[in-house]
């Protein structure tokens, strides 16, 4: 199974470095992706990372899931990006699976890809969710899009994932293997 996960500047970091450890320590192939000219990519915290590949230079035919993790300024940057923006479309018009977390998801009704479904969000960032049913919980998942509410619902949202690729099977194993369960 390959996952992409997509790191724009102002990225919440909790959330997209548990989510790939998360998914890495399950056996998931996941690669990270600089929406940014560079593979360094600043974090909401001043953390800086070296994403695996930039945009541009990859082939997405092979996606099995799309990750976009939250941070004001980093889901800001990442729903302004042309090319992502187009990806995301065509994998939710093909049936393909999609997770966002945080403030994320507002990328994602943005797109007009929660109509109808239930998710969940950043509290404040709910509006933004267009044609969304908003549920209060810290993760949910309708159809192919799974969402995340936030930093501290890292290790649920990750697992939730796991859970959709590969089964529950796996997601107690590698929870027993982080001391989670």
């Amino acid at each position: 199974m390959k996952v992409f996960l997509f790191l724009a500047n102002g990225f919440e970091e909790i959330e997209a470095i548990g989510t790939i450890d998360i998914l890495r320590r399950s056996g998931l192939d996941v690669t990270t992706v600089s929406i940014t000219d560079n593979l360094q990519v600043s974090g909401a915290h001043n953390i800086s990372v070296t994403a695996d590949e930039r945009f541009e230079e990859v082939d997405f035919s092979s996606a099995d899931l799309l990750v976009l993790p939250g941070g004001g300024s980093g889901t800001k940057n990442l729903g302004t990006h042309e090319g992502l923006k187009t990806l995301l479309k065509q994998h939710a018009a093909a049936g393909k699976k999609m997770a966002a977390i945080c403030a994320a998801p507002m990328v994602l009704g943005g797109l007009g890809l929660l109509q109808g479904k239930r998710a969940t969000c950043y509290p404040g960032c709910e509006d933004a969710l267009q044609g969304a049913t908003i549920m209060d919980a810290n993760v949910v998942k309708d159809g192919n899009i799974i969402t995340g509410k936030g930093p501290g619902f890292t290790f649920d949202f990750a697992l939730m994932l796991v859970a959709e690729l590969q089964g529950q099977a796996k997601v107690d194993e590698v929870a027993a293997g982080l001391l989670l369960k």
